[in-house]
């Protein structure tokens, strides 16, 4: 079994690949979707590296609202506190089934930035050991 500080790393590149799709698709014609479905992804990762690190077991959700609560309860982030979470969190269903949503590049591009955000706001609490 993996070490804590293995397991955060190994959740951190796997959001950073999730970041680095909707990155691409946003710079791209789209369609822009897949960027928001990319990002979310690479938020709920982020979320459970932090989870991941304080060797708590990992909820098995894309609801980024109740990760977040959970890393609230490891340490309070105010940052954390102040995105909004909730519109990321459909993207991770409700979008795949949803044939009526096609977002635009500017929907797609304020997803990437949320997970972004998430990104650096967990970074500052990772040793560097857990860094990608």
């Amino acid at each position: 079994m993996k070490d804590k500080l293995a397991l955060a790393q190994g959740w951190m590149r796997k959001g950073d690949s999730d970041l680095a799709d909707a990155r691409r698709t946003v710079g791209s014609d789209g369609p822009y979707d897949t960027a928001c479905f990319h990002a979310q992804q690479a938020a709920e990762k982020y979320l459970k590296a932090l989870i991941a690190l304080h060797g708590r077991p990992i909820p098995r959700t894309h609801d980024l609202e109740e990760l977040e609560r959970s890393c609230q309860e490891i340490k309070p982030l105010p940052e954390l506190g102040q995105l909004d979470l909730s519109e990321l969190t459909g993207y991770a269903v409700e979008l795949r089934y949803d044939a009526e949503f096609w977002p635009a590049r500017e929907t797609a591009s304020e997803a990437v930035a949320v997970a972004e955000q998430v990104r650096a706001i967990v970074l500052t609490l990772l040793p560097a050991a857990a860094r990608p």
